[in-house]
């Protein structure tokens, strides 16, 4: 950081200047007639001590205006000052007659300056084109004055009236795109404040949307295992005791199998301050053969087609792998007794790869209404651009086809 930024950050007069700032506009904003009250009071005693004091003897062209008419001009001039943000231009048009009568008079009371101040406020809040009739206001009582007293030349009074109308109307443009500035930073702060919460939002369904998918791979595979095997241990139980035990060691293989992954998956939930890629339950093309293993055991016969060698990305074989599972899944739950199922992988250049697993089941076909099982599987496929069918196969065959195909890696 440049030393002299650094110095300027923390300076402790500045801090505490904004923070002053800050404190007098919020309470402003709270309670703005308190602030309108002081400020009028202060140039209400001002005036009245420049008529007390005599000091309005210096400035005068006549001095022996009435005591009476110069407490009215001072009160006239300071007053109305209370309502300069609510009202400005009608504040101005009330000071008119007062500014009128004290340069006829000669008075020349210097609380006719404070017309200013609404010249300034309706520069803060009024378009530029319309105030030449405020300007005319402060203009004519000097054209008034000199007439009638004639001191002074008439370039030097009205060029000095002007060029104190041009600087209050300054500030307050100043004042008003410092204030604009402001509120533009502050829009777009909440703006950017209101898209990363959206963001993180999205970011948070998208999570819990992967969870779900994992959720199901994992439980809905699993128990439809489970189930199969514990069918078949049933019948087998009277008649091959042995066929049975060894039921019961697959459904308790399976069921430790899935205890695993679950728990990887609830590490990364419950730890993610320190979630490592190791704990993201995520198999790949050499967990297919338990896979296989495991289905074949609940009493699915699964042959396998193999054409290329596989260079896929860890990303990618676990999409594979989870769409394989989810159709198998699907195969066990709604194939029916007797089915058997086949899979086709097909692998090509740049991580390409195209799936399909079929099988020839007699049972109600699996719909994307069912469950979470199809739209997950194509979820996980877009991903990667890939595409997705799944739908019965043409007649005269029988059964349920699922193809995925993962196009080329595009260039990185």
């Amino acid at each position: 950081m440049d030393p002299v930024t650094e110095d300027r950050t923390t300076e402790p007069l500045t801090d505490l200047a904004q923070r002053l700032t800050r404190r007098v506009r919020a309470l402003d904003r709270r309670h703005p007639l308190l602030w309108d009250l002081h400020f009028t009071g202060f140039w209400a005693t001002a005036a009245l001590i420049d008529y007390a004091g005599g000091g309005w003897q210096h400035n005068a062209h006549h001095q022996d205006v009435p005591g009476w008419l110069l407490l009215t001009l001072s009160l006239g001039f300071s007053l109305p000052l209370i309502w300069r943000r609510t009202h400005p231009g009608a504040v101005l048009a009330a000071m008119a007659p007062f500014a009128l009568v004290n340069a006829w008079t000669g008075a020349a009371l210097q609380a006719a300056l404070l017309q200013l101040v609404l010249v300034y406020h309706l520069a803060l809040r009024r378009a530029l084109r319309r105030l030449w009739w405020a300007t005319a206001l402060v203009i004519t009582p000097v054209l008034v004055s000199n007439f009638r007293h004639g001191e002074g030349s008439w370039d030097q009074q009205i060029g000095s009236q002007l060029m104190s109308v041009t600087v209050a109307v300054l500030i307050g443009v100043t004042v008003r795109t410092r204030r604009n500035y402001t509120e533009a930073l502050e829009d777009r702060a909440r703006r950017l404040e209101t898209e990363r919460d959206q963001q993180a939002r999205l970011a948070t369904a998208a999570e819990r949307s992967r969870i779900a998918r994992e959720m199901h791979d994992i439980i809905g595979h699993n128990l439809s295992v489970i189930t199969g095997l514990a069918d078949g241990g049933r019948y087998a139980a009277g008649k091959s005791p042995e066929r049975a035990a060894q039921a019961l060691d697959a459904i308790a293989t399976t069921g430790r199998q899935a205890l695993t992954e679950l728990r990887r998956l609830l590490d990364v939930l419950g730890e993610e301050e320190k979630q490592q890629a190791d704990l993201t339950p995520q198999p790949g093309l050499t967990d297919l053969a338990p896979l296989l293993d495991g289905v074949r055991s609940a009493g699915l016969p699964v042959h396998t087609r193999t054409h290329g060698i596989p260079t896929l990305p860890p990303g990618r074989q676990l999409t594979v792998y989870r769409v394989i599972q989810e159709a198998l899944t699907n195969t066990l739950k709604h194939a029916g007794p007797n089915a058997t199922a086949e899979i086709d992988l097909a692998y090509g250049d740049k991580a390409a790869v195209t799936v399909t697993i079929t099988d020839t089941g007699h049972g109600a076909p699996a719909t994307p209404a069912a469950g979470r099982g199809l739209p997950g599987m194509r979820e996980r496929t877009a991903l990667y651009g890939g595409t997705l069918e799944a739908g019965p196969r043409p007649d005269p065959e029988q059964g349920w086809r699922v193809c995925l195909h993962l196009p080329e890696e595009p260039p990185q």
